[in-house]
């Protein structure tokens, strides 16, 4: 009677298919854990950024936003906030560049981001400058409602 039994080829089929199946999985797995840390990060680092961005619309003095400031996370970030303000061509309207630098103080890594948008603050205007453009505004209107009422 003769045994059965695997031959040694069958023997390293499975274990290359095992040792694949192990890889691919570990790998999963490292990606999960991955997501997992950066998804907490990213939740902190957008509160962070939240709070500085509320500090910035509260504030109604245009040279304090100039200035821009820090302050302490409660996750220990310190959070340094600066920003570029322009004028646009519509009153009370400006164009604003945000720039927030966000570093750890266990570790000093850091990062920086930048968003751009545009605020209607009407406390940051120069009310000469404030009165030429809602003029100009109204007389653009006017040259505009004239050559409708003309095209009809």
């Amino acid at each position: 009677m003769r045994n059965r039994a695997f031959t040694i080829i069958e023997v390293l089929a499975a274990l290359a298919i095992f040792a694949t199946a192990a890889i691919v999985l570990g790998a999963a797995y490292v990606n999960v854990l991955n997501g997992y840390a950066h998804a907490e990060r990213a939740t902190k680092v957008d509160a962070d950024l939240r709070f500085a961005r509320e500090i910035l619309f509260r504030q109604p003095d245009l040279d304090l936003v100039e200035e821009g400031d820090e302050f302490e996370s409660a996750d220990g970030r310190r959070v340094i906030w600066r920003a570029i303000v322009e004028p646009t061509l519509v009153a009370d309207l400006f164009e604003v560049e945000f720039e927030v630098e966000l570093i750890d103080e266990n570790t000093g890594e850091g990062e920086t981001v930048t968003e751009r948008f545009r605020l209607l603050r009407p406390t940051w205007s120069e009310d000469n400058d404030r009165d030429q453009l809602r003029q100009e505004a109204r007389d653009n209107l006017t040259q505009y409602l004239e050559g409708y009422r003309g095209n009809r």
